[in-house]
C-alpha cells in the first residue's frame, strides 16, 4: 500500500528547526490550507485547515532558512497517523482540553513565494518585473 497528500498553502508561522540526537535535522512548520465555496444560502464559505508538515536532512535545512511566516509552498508527502488510533494525532492544549493534528512528513518542499516579497524561492528563481500600466490589456 502507498499513499501520497500534495498540500498548498501558506505557513502561519516562523518554522523551528532542531536536530536529532544522532545529528539529522528536522523542521517543523505549520501550513494553513484554505478551501472557498457557495453555500445552499449562496454565502461565500472560507474553510481553513491547519496541517503541521516535518521536513528532515537537507530539505530542513532549506526550509528553515528560506521559509517565513506567510511563506506559500507546496509540501508532498505522507500522513503521520497517531501510532494507537491510526488516525490524527491527539493531545492536550494547555488548558486542558483536547486538540487533534494532521502531520504531514514531506517528501518534496516547494517555495512558491517570489523572493522579492521577502518570502522563500526556490534557487536560481528571479522574482518577476512589477507590471507597468503599459502591460496592463484593460
Amino acid at each position: 500500500m502507498w499513499h501520497k497528500i500534495t498540500l498548498i498553502g501558506n505557513l502561519g508561522r516562523e518554522p523551528e528547526m532542531r536536530y536529532t540526537p544522532s545529528g539529522q535535522a528536522v523542521t517543523s512548520f505549520n501550513v494553513a490550507v484554505d478551501e472557498s465555496y457557495t453555500g445552499n444560502d449562496g454565502q461565500r464559505v472560507k474553510k481553513t485547515m491547519w496541517v503541521r508538515v516535518s521536513a528532515w536532512g537537507k530539505q530542513a535545512e532549506s526550509c528553515n532558512q528560506y521559509l517565513h511566516k506567510g511563506s506559500k509552498v507546496l509540501v508532498e508527502g505522507s500522513l503521520t497517523a497517531d501510532p494507537s488510533t491510526g488516525g490524527p494525532r491527539i493531545w492536550n492544549r494547555q488548558d486542558g482540553t483536547p486538540g487533534a493534528s494532521f502531520e504531514v512528513r514531506a517528501s518534496t518542499v516547494r517555495f512558491l513565494s517570489p523572493r522579492g516579497e521577502g518570502e522563500g524561492a526556490v534557487e536560481g528563481e528571479e522574482p518577476s518585473a512589477p507590471a507597468s500600466e503599459e502591460d496592463i490589456p484593460f
